[in-house]
Formats: C-alpha cells, sequence, structure tokens
C-alpha cells in the first residue's frame, strides 16, 4: 500500500508534517524560538553581503582596465546584497565577451574568477551565515 504524506510547512514559526501508514499517523511539529528568524535573516543578509562584495573585489583584476571607468560600473551598478552584480557600462557586455586583455585582464572575468575563488567565497559565506 502506498504512503500518503501531507506536509503543512509554516514559517517563521514552525512547520508539522503528517504521515499516514498502515500502521496509523504520525504526526511531529516543529517550531522555531522566537527570535530565531530575525536571527536567520540577519546572517543570510550579512552572508549576501559578502558574497556579492567578494565577487566585485576578486573580479576587479581580472577586468578589463583602460580607464577604470568598467571596473567602477560594476561598483555603482551593484547594490551590495541584492545577489546581482552589474557591469552597467555600455560597453560591458561586448568586453565580457569579447576583450583581449593583456596579463589577467579580459574575457569572462566573473567565470574565472568564480573558478579560482569560489571554494573560498563560500567557505566565508557560510561561516557568517553560521553567526560566526
Amino acid at each position: 500500500m502506498a504512503q500518503q504524506k501531507k506536509f503543512v510547512v509554516k514559517t517563521p514559526r514552525g512547520q508539522i508534517y503528517t504521515q499516514k501508514t498502515s500502521g496509523g499517523t504520525i504526526m511531529a511539529r516543529l517550531e522555531w524560538s522566537g527570535g530565531m528568524a530575525p536571527r536567520i535573516e540577519g546572517n543570510l543578509s550579512r552572508a549576501q553581503c559578502f558574497v556579492d562584495s567578494e565577487v566585485l573585489r576578486n573580479s576587479d583584476p581580472l577586468t578589463p582596465r583602460l580607464t577604470g571607468a568598467l571596473i567602477k560600473s560594476g561598483t555603482l551598478g551593484t547594490v551590495i546584497g541584492s545577489g546581482e552584480v552589474s557591469y552597467n557600462a555600455p560597453y560591458a557586455r561586448r568586453q565580457y565577451y569579447e576583450h583581449n586583455g593583456q596579463g589577467l585582464r579580459g574575457p569572462k572575468w566573473f567565470e574565472r574568477m568564480k573558478t579560482a575563488n569560489k571554494d573560498k567565497i563560500l567557505e566565508g559565506a557560510e561561516k557568517i551565515a553560521r553567526g560566526g
């Protein structure tokens, strides 16, 4: 006989799980402590700010630079904590896909930054999200 599951999820106060089986009904209720939701939201918000800042900081040495306007457009076009880094210079897209720079600077700077720094950024974000 197939098991039937019914999930009722309520956040941030708690969750109720109910499962009917041939032997009866199993019910579990999980309740968050009163101050837990704001603390978790605060930690996650700080972790997102960390990720956004680190993406900009680590992308800087890889981003094409003639006058520095492209790098500044990333700083000005990004709202730290939003989860979206945006280079809003009119030529940013072309630079991202086509530019042949000198040294480390060149195309697809975000992808190259992510390959080199992903683990460090994730470790830092995890530490902050856990309240550290």
